[in-house]
């Protein structure tokens, strides 16, 4: 039994250990952000509350059947229905009926309000779509913020306890005579500079969690954390296109676009429907009746023969023509057609800011490229000149303040590149999302 005991405990240890050390991926991350989004959720209940007005839109097209069923007492002067005389007694009376219309023509509302329903049913869909496409940029960013800040923290580390080990030689050579007291404070300057950066570093990888830990809706930054894989310059297909190739991919993949120019299909469909109220409406109807009366001066027909034979039938055509309606049809007709011209407007607004978010897209790639591959140049001779100074400090050559120079400009350097790296990969994936490439590491 203790043996049972602690092996639960243990299987119980082990579960929340890895629970606790889970590492993310950009994929999870992504596909929680979607799925757990305040906002996202907010547009699939619109998406849920489009549906139900198309089932409401089809149903306009079946007739209705309502039943009626009374019950009264009369006391008084009454009308014996057998003798048709008048006599004073307290009489019941019992009536049933059900009646039913249905609309067979009202100018064809009826059609374009079901395709209204349909066409913004679509346009709910397009949205949520770029929603979730925008959620996947904004985690792309944060995570690739932490890891910029995490490979920087490394690279911080690793300079840092290069200089700690200076310190250490500096200060046997401050013993042997061999360097000034100042190159050694000069050194424990830069040590305690570095140190501060690291603190900032870890506050900067804080802050970065935080930042994609809202976009998750998580709370627990304590026992969060990402995969700190190596994410390499990999090729891309998108690097052999130009910017007006991307562009007319993204006006046929892009949701922003099919939206806006779904809401002209809309604002032209809404002209018909408005349209439609010009012309006639034919409703068709129907009704059955019967009725049960009893009273205590005489005795009155079984139940069952009077409610046959007071059945009742009633059928009927109603035909509603709009003559005039104080100009309510006319002035609906113009403003569904401003809403048109507004419509048209905007599609090609969007089409003109897609244009640009492309263009900028393209030249910022092609920026950070260039950016990196500089930044790269400039580290390899930072890397140089720092191997150098080290050999001229570690001689005596070299002052403390000059070989610090050089350290500084080789630490930035390497920053120069963990940051220019990094935002060239999040420049690249918003080029391959404009021309509908996945959002993947």
């Amino acid at each position: 039994m203790k043996t049972k005991i602690l092996l639960s405990i243990f299987l119980c240890n082990y579960i929340l250990s890895i629970a606790q050390t889970k590492k993310w991926t950009i994929e999870e991350c992504v596909a929680y952000a979607i799925e757990n989004n305040i906002t996202v959720k907010q547009s699939k209940l619109a998406i849920e509350n489009a549906k139900i007005e198309v089932s409401t839109a089809k149903a306009n097209f079946l007739p209705n059947l309502n039943t009626r069923l009374n019950h009264s007492w009369r006391s008084g002067l009454n009308t014996d229905p057998i003798t048709n005389n008048n006599v004073i007694a307290i009489t019941q009376n019992t009536g049933f009926g059900m009646s039913s219309d249905v609309t067979l023509y009202n100018g064809l509302r009826n059609i374009r309000e079901l395709r209204r329903s349909k066409l913004n049913l679509l346009s709910n869909q397009y949205q949520l779509a770029d929603m979730t496409d925008n959620i996947s940029l904004n985690v792309c960013n944060a995570f690739l913020q932490i890891l910029f800040n995490k490979e920087s923290l490394k690279a911080l580390n690793t300079q840092l306890d290069l200089t700690l080990n200076q310190i250490e030689r500096t200060a046997q050579l401050v013993q042997a005579g061999t360097k000034p007291a100042g190159d050694l404070l000069e050194i424990k300057a830069t040590s305690a500079e570095q140190q501060k950066a690291v603190i900032d570093m870890e506050n900067n990888i804080l802050i970065a969690k935080l930042s994609l830990l809202n976009l998750l809706v998580l709370e627990d930054i304590e026992n969060f954390d990402i995969v700190e894989d190596s994410y390499e310059l990999l090729p891309s297909d998108i690097a052999s296109k130009n910017a007006n190739d991307i562009y007319n991919k993204s006006l046929a993949i892009r949701n922003e676009i099919k939206k806006t120019k779904l809401a002209v299909e809309i604002a032209e469909n809404d002209i018909r429907i408005a349209k439609g109220a010009y012309q006639p409406t034919l409703n068709a109807s129907y009704g059955f009746n019967t009725n049960y009366f009893t009273s205590e001066l005489f005795n009155s027909p079984n139940f069952n023969n009077q409610i046959n034979d007071n059945k009742g039938y009633s059928f009927g055509l109603n035909l509603n023509i709009p003559i005039f309606n104080r100009l309510q049809i006319k002035n609906s007709v113009k403003k569904s057609k401003l809403q048109l011209e507004q419509a048209k407007l905007n599609f090609e607004q969007s089409k003109f800011d897609l244009r640009d978010k492309v263009y900028q897209a393209f030249n910022d790639t092609k920026g950070a490229l260039k950016n990196y591959e500089a930044s790269l140049k400039a580290l390899e001779a930072r890397s140089l000149a720092y191997k150098y100074a080290t050999e001229r400090f570690n001689l005596g050559i070299l002052d403390a303040f000059t070989f610090n120079q050089n350290k500084t400009s080789y630490i930035n350097s390497e920053t120069d590149v963990i940051k220019a790296k990094y935002d060239y990969i999040f420049k690249l994936k918003v080029l391959e999302f404009y021309f509908g490439i996945p959002i993947n590491l």
